[in-house]
């Protein structure tokens, strides 16, 4: 059989395109009696791809181009290439897609368009509008799909409720995480050990974006140190720029106490381990996700982990965290005090949380998604035969 993948919308720096690597370099097709993946993206994203014998990686200009050229590429170009490539299921990681090829297995990897109260974070916005518009497009696709994958249950019901209901069979098939991320949990220092020089270092990795409340981080670790706490925070990510710019309002509001808030800006996804290694404390303050590789990493490398207590972060980190409400900055810095006081609690939730974190590997993310794309491809070819 041959497996085609529409990565046409998968773009590079995104979790989707982190999913699609690991994904194909950690997958043997030929044990789900695939001889051939064709995967059609743009160069950024092909490039990101590890060569296999089995693997073609199939590039058209038009993918490299805007929104509107890879959608009409996608709903003019792709079925009639796909069935001349003699591909027996169609793959869409990106979640939508605009052709009538069959049969296709769509992925749901982004919650923000079927949650109306977190869409409206944007405002009126072109961010909007193309959350609403991705809205239509997603919930067309997963209809009218023979197959749906989601990552956590949360996700899989919040879509259900505003999409369906879905004629296609849906598996819930969480993402792994890199095992260079993996690091067992480290003996706790006090805090009474920290000083201005040798500060207790708070990591949050993520996009600067509305829902990310890195504000509200700020805020609160600025709390912190005016009482006295020997903390930092380093932020770690790109940036949506009027999130951005909000962010710098809230540093301007801090003050003096500005400078225990520290933005690095995007850094490359081959580095990010290291920051980890560095950190003495993960934060995660996010309150739309469909299933956080962040959250993921951080539980991986051991370290103790204040969390959002919002959308499916629960489910992902059960009890190896110190929860908190992401939009309410003193609820933040309740849950950050607790951890850094008690050397003993960051101890306990580190091991908990790194215990969690085995069950989740790369090489079962493929292979679920693969017996779920097998299955599709030899129900189809009996229909035909």
């Amino acid at each position: 059989m041959i497996l085609g993948i529409d990565a046409s919308n998968l773009r590079r720096g995104t979790g989707g395109v982190t999913h699609l690597t690991e994904l194909l370099r950690t997958v043997e097709p030929r044990t789900h009696g695939f001889s051939r993946v064709v995967v059609w993206s743009g160069r950024p994203t092909l490039n990101r791809l590890e060569d296999r014998p089995w693997l073609v990686k199939s590039h058209h200009p038009a993918l490299d181009k805007t929104l509107l050229h890879r959608t009409l590429w996608q709903l003019f170009r792709l079925s009639r290439i796909a069935r001349r490539a003699n591909c027996d299921v169609l793959f869409v990681p990106g979640g939508s897609f605009a052709g009538h090829f069959h049969p296709i297995v769509g992925m749901s990897q982004n919650l923000l368009p079927f949650e109306w109260h977190e869409l409206r974070r944007f405002g009126w916005s072109w961010m909007t509008l193309k959350l609403v518009m991705l809205r239509a497009s997603q919930s067309r696709t997963f209809r009218h799909a023979d197959g749906l994958v989601f990552l956590s249950r949360y996700a899989r019901d919040v879509v259900t409720r505003a999409a369906g209901p879905f004629r296609a069979r849906t598996r819930t098939i969480p993402h792994g995480v890199d095992d260079r991320f993996l690091c067992p949990p480290r003996a706790q220092v006090s805090i009474d050990q920290c000083s201005q020089e040798r500060p207790f270092r708070i990591l949050y990795v993520s996009t600067i974006n509305e829902y990310k409340h890195q504000w509200h981080v700020a805020e609160a670790v600025s709390q912190l140190r005016a009482n006295g706490l020997p903390v930092v925070v380093d932020l770690v990510g790109p940036a949506y720029p009027p999130a951005l710019k909000r962010l710098r309002r809230a540093l301007a509001r801090i003050g003096p106490w500005a400078e225990c808030v520290r933005y690095a800006g995007a850094v490359p996804y081959s580095d990010l381990h290291s920051w980890y290694l560095r950190a003495d404390l993960c934060v995660f303050a996010s309150s739309c996700e469909s299933m956080p590789n962040i959250l993921l990493e951080g539980m991986a490398s051991g370290l103790p982990i204040a969390c959002s207590n919002r959308g499916p972060m629960p489910e992902l980190l059960g009890d190896g965290g110190v929860y908190f409400t992401p939009t309410d900055t003193h609820d933040t810095a309740r849950a950050l005090r607790e951890l850094i006081e008690s050397p003993e609690l960051r101890l306990s939730k580190a091991r908990a949380s790194f215990s969690r974190a085995q069950s989740f590997s790369w090489s079962r993310c493929a292979a679920e998604t693969f017996e779920l794309l097998a299955g599709r491809a030899k129900e189809n070819h009996h229909r035909t035969v």
